[in-house]
């Protein structure tokens, strides 16, 4: 499988070429502001869109995740769960197998791998695992920010991992994000990134609560919101991300609750959440219920914004 070229990316010699796979709502903002910063990036994704796109802004193209990989020194994913993770890095490898038949085996030592992902840590660290073994280093670097981040570029990375590859990787990622920690070894990042998910969905799924138990009782969801911002209910959704519609302007509930971070992706984080609890004996109730009510609500309003939760209590926003 062999890349198409294009003339944007000679004379990148000075930074690793990079190999890109997912272009997804996150994935090819990502991947843009890496071209942008002058990284010779070859990419793919199953969307001929996708790709179109980000040829336009300058990268090859290729037709097969291990075209993309082919002379990247550094190979990024962002895809929508464990399984793809583990299809394209492990292909058919079962538990009782060794040896990969996925992109790893096909990988020269010393490549580093940037799983950007929001995947289970149990499969993180699966995957690092079996790159261990090839020589390869492997990073789990789920993000918070979304969309919006990454278009800006001010993602928040949580990487697990060791702390070379760490530091190689710290550059890269700093072009597409503005915080990036080291949570700790493999599958850190993805236990800081559930953990944080969980605390968003409770948090978004109770303001939603707070604002409609007030405009039921006659008062005005922005005056109501604004007496919060300034008293000890404030938080993250309050402050940037109100879910309810017409009280803040260029967010999702204002725009049908359209784009954002879909409530499918918010139910898929916590009941990682939940399952990594369920592993380790954490009690989670706050998080269990977050996660009863997005399940709920995701079977009429799943592609809709995470924030959307208000019409479970006020069906006339939708």
């Amino acid at each position: 499988m062999t890349a198409r070229d294009t003339s944007a990316n000679d004379g990148h010699t000075d930074k690793p070429k990079i190999g890109f796979i997912g272009l997804g709502n996150m994935g090819a903002p990502m991947a843009e502001n890496l071209l942008k910063a002058g990284y010779a990036l070859t990419v793919y994704d199953l969307s001929a869109d996708a790709t179109q796109r980000l040829q336009q802004a300058g990268a090859n193209v290729a037709d097969s995740p291990e075209g993309a990989a082919a002379g990247a020194q550094v190979v990024i994913s962002m895809l929508p769960a464990g399984k793809h993770v583990h299809s394209v890095y492990l292909g058919d490898m079962s538990a009782e197998q060794s040896g990969s038949t996925g992109l790893l085996a096909k990988l020269p030592k010393g490549t580093l791998v940037i799983d950007s992902s929001t995947i289970a840590a149990a499969d993180a660290r699966k995957v690092a695992d079996e790159a261990g073994k090839l020589g390869i280093e492997f990073l789990d670097a789920p993000v918070s920010g979304g969309t919006g981040g990454a278009i800006a570029g001010t993602l928040t990375f949580i990487v697990g991992g060791s702390a070379e590859a760490f530091a190689k990787a710290k550059p890269i990622l700093s072009m597409m994000g503005k915080n990036i920690f080291h949570a700790g070894d493999h599958g850190a990042g993805q236990v800081a990134k559930i953990c944080n998910n969980m605390m968003l969905g409770i948090l978004m799924a109770g303001t939603a609560e707070a604002i409609n138990l007030g405009v039921k009782n006659g008062l005005d969801a922005k005056v109501l919101s604004d007496i919060m911002l300034q008293s000890s209910g404030r938080n993250w959704a309050l402050e940037v991300y109100n879910p309810y519609p017409q009280v803040m302007e260029n967010v999702p509930s204002s725009n049908g609750y359209k784009g954002g971070f879909m409530a499918n992706l918010m139910q898929k984080d916590l009941n990682l959440a939940m399952d990594t609890a369920k592993d380790t004996g954490a009690k989670a109730p706050m998080g269990a219920k977050a996660t009863e009510l997005y399940s709920a609500h995701v079977t009429e309003h799943g592609d809709k914004d995470f924030s959307s939760i208000m019409a479970l209590h006020d069906s006339s926003v939708l």
